[in-house]
């Protein structure tokens, strides 16, 4: 049996392998978007599988989960490259998607147009509700309660005649 030339592709399975393969240059460009979609829905339900595996084997190597299979985890380096490779082959299918979806160049001038002749079409606004008897006063927030005038003398007084005694 001959030794697999990638070092991911040591980690995957012979299904993983095949999904990853489609998503390197050459192949990538032959899919439709139909076909590019469902590839992404395999690979995400692979990368959530793998995740799912990583997390349990991170649990039994801290002692906190129990054992799965019949002997516990003691490491799971090989489960998270696994993930983060199904993570690069569904990077490269999103952006395979998003070049797909993305609008030419003829499109964007036709809009760009479109807003140009709108813009231009506008006229100015109406200038809207208008003063008829000039301004409104304005209600003040201050209390209305005056206070005497009388009482304000007799309190500075007192005052001065206190700060007179204590001074000498």
């Amino acid at each position: 049996m001959n030794e697999p030339s990638n070092a991911d592709d040591r980690l995957l399975s012979v299904a993983e392998r095949e999904m990853v393969d489609q998503t390197r240059p050459p192949g990538v460009a032959n899919l439709s978007k139909d076909q590019l979609q469902a590839l992404g829905k395999r690979l995400r339900n692979a990368r959530d599988r793998a995740r799912r595996i990583g997390r349990q084997q991170s649990r039994e190597i801290s002692g906190k989960g129990k054992p799965r299979g019949a002997t516990p985890a003691r490491d799971n380096t090989g489960t998270e490259a696994k993930a983060q490779a199904l993570v690069e082959a569904l990077q490269r299918v999103t952006a395979a998607l998003r070049k797909l979806n993305a609008p030419t160049q003829a499109e964007v001038m036709r809009k760009a147009v479109a807003r140009k002749r709108a813009a231009a079409a506008t006229q100015h606004p109406a200038p809207g509700r208008s003063a008829n008897k000039g301004m409104a006063p304005k209600v003040s927030a201050r209390p209305t309660v005056k206070s005497d005038p009388r009482e304000i003398g007799r309190v500075s007084q007192a005052i001065k005649v206190a700060q007179r005694k204590r001074d000498r």
